[in-house]
């Protein structure tokens, strides 16, 4: 079944919704990409517009800053340790923007979104 991002079919009370026209092209949505760990894998989707997005299903690099010293490294992506959006992506190693990543620096919270700009930025979260 494809996903639409239309006008909900019930209104606020419950009630059903009479529709006073038919179903947009420019309203259905696309399944999210959810960025896994592993070899780097791209892919360009056409948008509205004849514009491209970067879709990234798979990734192993994130570029992390420091805010002690502003300094940006590439470093690779261990794991995922904790993901708000979603409890079970932890268990699934599914990188969304706000997921803390351990790295070989340190954990990182990523900053960037994944599935809408095809690379993985991230900030360097302090060890309490």
């Amino acid at each position: 079944m494809a996903i639409w991002q239309g006008k909900s079919l019930r209104k606020p009370s419950g009630a059903r919704a009479i529709q006073n026209r038919n179903k947009r092209n420019a309203e259905f949505g696309r399944d999210p990409a959810e960025t896994k760990i592993g070899d780097k894998r791209v892919k360009k989707i056409r948008t509205k517009g004849g514009n491209e997005k970067i879709r990234l299903t798979n990734a192993n690099k994130i570029n992390v800053v420091d805010p002690k010293n502003n300094k940006v490294q590439v470093t690779e992506i261990l794991n995922v340790v904790e993901n708000s959006a979603n409890s079970h992506f932890v268990r699934r190693n599914i990188i969304t923007k706000g997921a803390v990543v351990d790295t070989g620096l340190g954990k990182a919270k990523v900053t960037s979104r994944p599935g809408q700009d095809g690379i993985v930025n991230g900030v360097l979260v302090e060890q309490e």
